[in-house]
């Protein structure tokens, strides 16, 4: 796949030139912070040391009083709680987390996953429906809630109380609630808005802990749920979430508790090495198996469990599920590129809009994500469940696909989402017009540049820069996520060293200096570069051309136990 290069916008220099000065760091270091609004010596400091003090005050959300004091009610009179999540990994987490506070806060709590095929996301009114017969008194929604203005007044007909701890964007209706907390709902001040779901609930167990004399190490002993969740769901890892996430991962790499330790041995994760990365490829697919192969509440089975015989067993499970998903992946995106080469106009197309009432619901949204990565259009997968379509968008960069349904929302049953993933159903014969109505809204939306897939770099680098200490400052950007990506270097002038070569599954591997300067050839730095995948291009490096272009990411690489720069290639030309 040929890519669209871009350099960030270069900030002001002078900014640069203070700061690199007070940080006795090189101009490229500088300018990725300074483009990242990190501009002062005292805002670089607090971006390498992230601490806890710097936490918002959770009484700083709208509700907060409320829903605080409505569970201290609760406890207190022995009321049943129940907390209401959802299948996925933000929402079993946040389910698993909270419920455990509550237990440990001697409240009579119990917890709630709903079926993702009978019931679907979200709060739905046979859970409601559960818990009125399991006598619960309040309920409390974490990942989810927002939006569910029927089911919450349903639930205050039965006499039950509902606390909403959600992050998802909301309608123009609001559910009456006891309390809503979600950061970005209307009237809220709170200062950071891209918390994950678990990050509000989070937020909440703050509020509890301070009214209820609980210390604080025993909330902070809970953030490693937290960081599971922010990072499988992708949200910006700035700001609070940078600090969350720090002491999260921190936890996972320490004594965690059994439910992670034992996702971290099936899937063969070396003990204190995660990072957000493995969440995502490692931990996050295994969880999210539970409910997309069978009952989601065996994640929180996992997760709540103190036996780490049990939670060995539980997790498996999870690995066996997590096989038989990746199998229905493959069948699935077999069956959807099919219909894509018979179906796709490529000149007037630009959203895909699959529709098989066979495919298994559990995948779609992997399958969508799969299809957007390689015809680089967005997608909607949809299959039929109970006489509906029920299904997953996906999105590609600069186009926002809640926005775009939100514009066909007469066409449909129910949506909800975020800018780059949602969720839908609508009538099966209603997807034709579905269809054509969302690519005329996309034709709009999306230019022909967004059409062709980007890298972008932070800014140039000289290989001559690249050494141990370069990597070390490099390092400390972790951990990585929206907002915060590894930073990604242009490299103008590179000379390829010695006999380019294939190694493993066509993987490009060279090494690299820069050919411009007045340095003894002797004397420049020479580092390492491989390209996992990009051996298409060993042509290119065999052509007899000396001077390249790269763009890379510069990382730390180990080879027969030494330690040394290597350069991640993203691309070349």
């Amino acid at each position: 796949m040929e890519y669209r290069w871009r350099i960030s916008d270069q900030p002001d220099e002078h900014a640069v030139q203070e700061l690199a000065r007070s940080l006795n760091q090189p101009d490229s270091i500088a300018r990725i912070l300074v483009s990242r609004g990190i501009s002062r010596y005292e805002d670089a400091k607090q971006f390498f040391r992230p601490s806890l003090s710097d936490l918002h005050d959770p009484f700083m959300m709208r509700d907060m009083v409320r829903a605080v004091e409505r569970v201290m009610e609760a406890i207190k009179s022995g009321a049943h709680i129940r907390v209401y999540g959802d299948y996925d990994v933000d929402g079993t987490t946040s389910t698993s987390m909270l419920f455990l506070f509550l237990k440990e806060a001697e409240a009579n709590v119990s917890y709630y996953i709903p079926d993702r095929f009978t019931e679907g996301y979200g709060l739905s009114i046979a859970g409601v429906d559960a818990a009125h017969r399991a006598g619960v008194k309040l309920l409390i929604t974490v990942d989810c809630g927002t939006t569910a203005v029927t089911q919450v007044a349903h639930a205050r007909t039965l006499g039950m109380d509902v606390i909403v701890c959600d992050h998802h964007e909301p309608d123009k209706e609001i559910p009456a609630t006891t309390a809503l907390l979600n950061p970005i709902q209307p009237g809220c001040d709170y200062p950071f808005k891209y918390l994950s779901g678990c990050g509000v609930a989070f937020k909440l167990m703050q509020g509890l802990a301070q009214k209820l004399g609980i210390e604080e190490d025993r909330v902070l002993h809970y953030l490693d749920f937290v960081a599971v969740a922010a990072a499988a769901d992708i949200v910006s890892l700035v700001g609070e979430n940078r600090i969350l996430v720090t002491y999260g991962l921190q936890l996972l790499n320490g004594d965690t508790r059994p439910g992670f330790r034992a996702l971290l041995d099936v899937a063969g994760i070396e003990h204190g090495k995660v990072q957000t990365s493995t969440v995502v490829f490692g931990i996050a697919p295994r969880i999210n198996a539970a409910g997309r192969i069978g009952d989601a509440v065996r994640a929180v089975r996992l997760l709540i469990c103190d036996e780490p015989g049990e939670a060995y067993t539980l997790a498996q499970e999870l690995e066996t599920d997590n096989r038989s998903r990746r199998a229905l992946d493959e069948e699935t995106f077999g069956i959807a590129q099919r219909l894509i080469e018979e179906t796709l106009d490529r000149g007037n197309d630009r959203v895909i809009v699959l529709h098989h009432g066979e495919w298994h619901p559990g995948v779609i949204g992997i399958v969508a994500s799969r299809v957007v990565e390689k015809y680089y259009l967005p997608a909607v997968m949809l299959t039929t469940v109970e006489g509906a379509a029920k299904g997953s968008a996906r999105s590609i960069p600069g186009f926002d696909i809640h926005s775009a349904l939100r514009r066909c929302e007469s066409m449909m049953i129910n949506f909800g989402g975020h800018k780059y993933a949602a969720g839908l159903s609508l009538a099966p014969e209603n997807v034709p017009a579905f269809r054509k109505a969302l690519n005329e809204v996309a034709r709009e939306m999306i230019t022909p540049e967004m059409l062709i897939p980007e890298i972008s770099a932070d800014t140039t680098v000289n290989v001559q820069e690249i050494n141990t200490e370069f990597v070390n400052t490099l390092k400390q950007f972790a951990p990585y996520g929206p907002q915060n990506m590894k930073p990604v270097f242009y490299v103008s002038g590179a000379e390829i060293v010695g006999t380019p070569r294939i190694v493993g599954n066509n993987h490009l591997k060279f090494r690299v200096r820069q050919m411009n300067g007045n340095i003894p050839t002797s004397q420049k730095t020479v580092v390492d570069a491989i390209g996992f995948g990009l051996g298409a291009k060993y042509p290119l490096l065999k052509n007899g051309r000396r001077e390249f272009e790269l763009l890379a990411a510069v990382e730390e690489n180990t080879y027969l136990g030494k330690t040394s720069p290597q350069f991640l290639i993203k691309d070349l030309r």
